[in-house]
């Protein structure tokens, strides 16, 4: 069984960068991934304990990972009408060599301001500009987000009339937001990083009379709550082949014995760790 999954795993990884170059051009959706470079004492800090700052970095690489791999599943089974490309609205500004030699092919899109509403309006405008008929932002904290519901946004984008598609939160805020026009009213007077956001967002869309396809709820990992319900989800549920295999080798490094959070190891990063000397990763 590890055989297979290691064979599946490889074919995968030799198949991406085919996917990126054939949709890339030609993509009706944009779909850009709001990523954060990996630094120890900047990356997933809130899961401290019970991991440390370097495997808290870690994580938030694995996460990036699992969720272009699955950008790039649904990019292999989109239909004609409904293509995807990848991209990552990255942060902070000078960490490009992260995602370069992280995640080659994928192209970046700069997007860090003080408020995260302008990051989403910038990523979004940034894909229509790059000649999209469709964008999309999408989290980078739920690794196991089913591609399926990636493929459903860029359908649901490729039919006629204007809408905009939701992905909830069950912390209230959203893993995913889809439009075909840079509705800049969106991202208004909302109350970022709270409980309020979806609600808030989808008032906004009513606001202007935009119509709005809802995905199922999914869960972020942004704290332990969420890290322990990752963990079980990836070790106690159903199997989940092809997916969040980064995610899985690391959990499965940190806690070998199964139980979550047994480590329960922190160290403080060094001054160099928290602040690169010349760099951001």
């Amino acid at each position: 069984m590890d055989a297979m999954r290691a064979g599946r795993a490889a074919h995968s990884s030799l198949a991406a960068s085919d996917i990126i170059e054939r949709t890339r051009d030609a993509a009706h959706c944009g779909i850009a991934v709001m990523a954060k470079a990996s630094a120890p004492g900047r990356a997933k800090t809130r899961l401290v304990p019970p991991l440390d700052y370097d495997d808290a970095a870690a994580l938030n690489t694995a996460f990036l990972h699992d969720v272009f791999d699955n950008i790039l599943l649904a990019a292999s089974r989109a239909a004609p009408d409904a293509t995807i490309a990848a991209y990552a609205a990255y942060g902070p500004p000078g960490s490009e060599d992260f995602f370069r030699s992280g995640f080659p092919g994928v192209d970046l899109i700069e997007a860090w301001f003080a408020d995260f509403g302008a990051c989403l309006l910038h990523a979004i405008e940034q894909m229509f500009a790059r000649g999209h008929k469709a964008a999309v932002v999408l989290n980078a904290d739920s690794p196991t987000l089913p591609a399926a519901l990636l493929n459903e946004t860029a359908a649901a984008l490729a039919r006629p009339g204007d809408r905009a598609v939701l992905g909830p939160s069950s912390d209230g805020g959203y893993y995913l937001l889809g439009l075909k026009a840079a509705h800049r009213r969106l991202f208004e007077d909302i109350v970022w990083s709270t409980e309020h956001v979806a609600a808030q967002t989808r008032e906004r869309a009513r606001d202007i009379g935009l119509e709005l396809h809802m995905l199922p709820e999914w869960y972020d990992v942004d704290d332990v709550a969420g890290l322990r319900r990752l963990h079980a989800e990836i070790f106690d549920g159903a199997a989940m082949p092809q997916r969040a295999r980064h995610t899985a080798a690391l959990l499965s490094e940190l806690w070998p014995d199964g139980v979550f959070g047994r480590r329960g190891k922190s160290r403080i990063p060094t001054a160099a760790a928290r602040m690169p000397s010349g760099a951001t990763i």
